[in-house]
C-alpha cells in the first residue's frame, strides 16, 4: 500500500481548491483526479459536486447521502448531462448486509404514445435523428428524482430537503464555467436558440457562457426548494408536473425556429403512476471476484458481464497486449450481438437472463474468437437456450443504428462504514431534448429516443407504451470476499459499456494501476464494421491491430466533445482501510476525485 500511497501522492486532493468562488474574477476550482485517504470518498466529473458530496461525508453523512447530493449538485453544474428531467440507475452495496441493490430510475414511455410515433406517415421511415433529439415526442416521464427519494428513504440519514440544499447553494451562488461547459453549449446553439426558456438561460446575450465567469441558475435553485419541502409530489403531481406535460405536448420554440418540433405525448397521469423500480443486480464471477450490475432495462449489466464471461477461458492477463486489445474487442461484439437480440425492457419483453449470464453461454461465445483473425461484422447473436456446444454457428444479422445519447454522468460514492454506491445519470443527449421547463431552471430529457425508430416485432427495444427504453448505462461493484473491491461507471451512450469493461480489464487482467487503466486510450467495439477509437488509441495501437482485420473510425472530430469517449469515476478499497479515488485526468476537462481524510 505505501508503494501505491506514494505514486499518487503527487495527486491527492487539495480539499480547499473545491471551494466556490462567489465572484466572476475568481478562478475555476482546481480539479484533481486521484486521492487516497479515509472516512469515506466521491468521485465525479466536477469538483464542485464532488465537494459537496465530500461535505456531507464529513458531516455524518452516509455513501447514499452523498450520492444523492453530489447528484443534484451535478444538475447545477452539468446540466446538459444530468438533472431532474432525466432518469438513472442507481446500485448500492450494503455493509452490514454485505448485499448489492439497485434501483431502476429509467424514464418511461407515456402511456398514449404509439409504436409509430418516430415514423413519418408519408415515407413510412423514421424522421430524421436529428429532428426528433429537439421535440416534446422524445421526452420520457423522468425518473431521477423518484429514485433520489427512494435510495433515501431505503438506505439514507439525509431528509430529500437536507440533501438537496447543498445543490440549491450552488445554483443560487453559481459556478464557475470551464471550457467543456462553454463547448458544450456552442456545440448546442443552434438548437437552444429556437426554444424560449433554453436561449434566455443558456444563451445569455446571444452566446454561450464565457470562461472563468460564474453561471447561477436561481431557477432551479428555488426548483430544488420546493422539492425539498414539499417532497416528489411537488414534481410528480403539482403544478411543476403540469408545466412538464404542456411543454413536452406544445415545446416553446421561437417564432423563427426551424425545426419542427414534434409534439409529445406525456400528461400529468403518466408522471402520477411513475415508479422507481427495486431490481436484482446482475452478478457474474470473474477471476475469483463478484462483478455485480445493473440488470434490464439497462443492458449495462448483462452485456458487461456477459462479456467477462467471454473473456475469461481467454486468459487476458496471458496475453500480450496487442492480442488482450484484438480479444477484448473480439469479445464486446459478441455481447452486443445478444444485446441487440435479447435484451429489453423486462415488463414487455422475456429476456433469458440467467442464459446470458451464463459461464456455459459465454464460454460457446468465446469459442468463436479467432485468435488470429476478427470476425466480418456484424456476428450473429448467439441462442442462450441452456444447451451449449463448444462452437456454434449463427445466422447472417443486419446493422442496426446505434442512436443512443453519449451525454451522461456518473458518480461513485462511499462512506467510513463500508457502504457503496455506482450512479449513472443522464438526460440523454448533451442537452436533452433542448426544451427547459419554463422558470424551472432543467432541462427535459430526449430519452425516448433510445428507442428503436421503426417498430419491428421481433426487436425487444422497439417503442411501447410504458415501457423503458433500453440502456447501456453500466454503474459496477465489483466485490473480492464479499466486501467492496471496485467501484466505477462511466457516461458515453453505447460506449459505457466498453469503457467499463475495458476499464476493468485494464485494472484487473493488465496490471494498470486504476489511475492508469482510467487513462489508457479507448476503442469501443459495438459489433459494427468499423472500431471507434480515440485517436490516442488509433496511434498506438492502430497499425499493430490491422493485421487482424481491425478496422478505425475516429471517436469524434478533435476538439470536439464526441472525440473522448466516456469519463469514468471511480473508486477502489485498499488494504487498511483506505480508499483510492480516482477520475479522469484529461477528457471533459478531467474530473474530481476526493476523500474524506486525505493521506498527505
Amino acid at each position: 500500500m505505501k508503494k501505491l500511497v506514494a505514486s499518487l501522492s503527487a495527486g491527492t486532493l487539495v480539499l480547499t481548491a473545491f471551494t466556490a468562488s462567489t465572484t466572476a474574477e475568481a478562478q475555476a476550482p482546481t480539479r484533481q483526479p486521484t486521492s487516497v485517504g479515509y472516512g469515506g470518498a466521491v468521485s465525479s466529473v466536477d469538483p464542485d459536486a464532488t465537494n459537496v458530496g465530500l461535505d456531507v461525508l464529513r458531516r455524518g453523512g452516509n455513501a447514499v447521502d452523498a450520492a444523492v447530493a453530489t447528484a443534484a449538485a451535478l444538475g447545477v453544474t452539468e446540466p446538459y448531462s444530468a438533472g431532474i428531467g432525466g432518469g438513472g440507475y442507481f446500485v448500492y452495496y450494503n455493509a452490514r448486509s454485505r448485499k448489492v441493490y439497485t434501483i431502476d430510475g429509467r424514464e418511461t414511455a407515456p402511456a398514449t404514445m404509439p409504436s409509430d410515433a418516430f415514423v413519418d406517415p408519408a415515407t413510412h421511415a423514421a424522421y430524421p435523428f436529428a429532428q426528433l433529439v429537439t421535440s416534446g415526442v422524445s421526452i420520457g416521464v423522468p425518473g431521477t428524482l423518484a429514485t433520489w427519494d427512494k435510495a433515501l428513504k431505503q438506505w439514507g440519514s439525509l431528509s430529500l430537503g437536507k440533501a438537496l440544499k447543498p445543490a440549491a447553494d450552488l445554483a443560487d451562488r453559481g459556478f464557475v464555467v470551464d471550457p467543456t461547459f462553454r463547448l458544450q453549449t456552442l456545440e448546442n446553439k443552434d438548437r437552444f436558440a429556437q426554444v424560449v426558456p433554453t436561449a434566455k438561460l443558456f444563451l445569455p446575450n446571444g452566446d454561450a457562457p464565457q470562461v472563468g465567469t460564474l453561471f447561477k441558475n436561481p431557477e432551479l435553485a428555488a426548483t430544488y426548494k420546493l422539492l425539498g419541502q414539499q417532497g416528489p409530489s411537488a414534481f410528480y403531481s403539482g403544478a411543476l408536473a403540469g408545466e412538464m406535460a404542456a411543454v413536452a405536448k406544445n415545446p416553446p420554440k421561437t417564432p423563427d425556429a426551424t425545426l419542427p418540433f414534434f409534439p409529445g405525448y406525456l400528461e400529468t397521469s403518466d408522471l402520477a403512476s411513475y415508479k422507481a423500480i427495486d431490481r436484482t443486480p446482475t452478478k457474474v464471477r470473474y477471476d475469483g471476484l463478484d462483478v455485480y450490475g445493473m440488470p434490464p432495462s439497462s443492458s449495462g449489466g448483462t452485456t458487461v458481464g456477459e462479456a467477462l464471461n467471454i473473456l475469461q477461458p481467454q486468459h487476458l492477463r496471458q496475453q500480450s497486449t496487442t492480442q488482450a486489445l484484438h480479444t477484448y474487442l473480439e469479445a464486446t461484439a459478441l455481447a452486443f450481438a445478444d444485446r441487440g437480440a435479447y435484451v429489453g425492457d423486462p415488463a414487455y419483453v422475456d429476456v433469458p437472463l440467467k442464459e446470458l449470464l451464463s459461464r456455459g453461454f459465454g464460454a460457446e461465445r468465446s469459442c468463436l474468437i479467432d485468435p488470429q483473425h476478427a470476425a466480418t461484422k456484424p456476428v450473429a447473436a448467439g441462442s442462450p437456450d441452456g444447451r451449449y456446444s463448444r462452437c456454434a454457428k449463427g445466422s447472417a444479422v443486419e446493422q442496426r443504428p446505434d442512436t443512443e445519447g453519449r451525454s451522461t454522468t456518473h458518480m461513485v460514492a462511499a462512506d467510513k462504514w463500508g457502504n457503496v454506491v455506482s450512479y449513472t445519470l443522464t438526460i440523454e443527449q448533451t442537452g436533452g431534448s433542448g426544451i427547459t421547463v419554463p422558470g424551472r431552471g432543467f432541462l427535459l430529457n430526449n430519452e425516448l429516443t433510445d428507442f428503436s425508430a421503426v417498430p419491428d416485432p421481433k426487436d425487444p427495444n422497439r417503442v411501447e407504451a410504458g415501457k423503458r427504453p433500453r440502456s447501456s448505462m453500466s454503474p459496477t461493484i465489483v466485490l473480492r470476499g464479499g466486501k467492496p473491491y471496485l467501484a466505477l461507471g462511466s457516461p458515453g451512450g453505447s460506449t459505457i459499456i466498453t469503457t467499463v469493461l475495458q476499464t476493468l480489464t485494464n485494472r484487473l487482467d493488465r496490471r494498470m494501476t486504476l489511475p492508469e487503466a482510467i487513462a489508457a486510450p479507448r476503442a469501443s467495439q459495438r459489433n459494427t464494421a468499423s472500431v471507434t477509437a480515440e485517436q490516442a488509441f488509433i496511434d498506438r495501437y492502430g497499425a499493430s491491430l490491422a493485421p487482424y482485420g481491425h478496422t478505425f473510425t475516429p471517436a469524434g472530430v478533435p476538439g470536439s466533445s464526441a472525440a473522448e469517449i466516456g469519463a469514468v469515476a471511480a473508486l477502489e478499497f485498499l488494504p487498511g482501510g483506505a480508499i483510492l479515488a480516482a477520475a479522469e485526468p484529461s477528457r471533459r476537462g478531467g474530473g474530481a476525485a476526493g476523500t474524506a481524510w486525505p493521506l498527505k
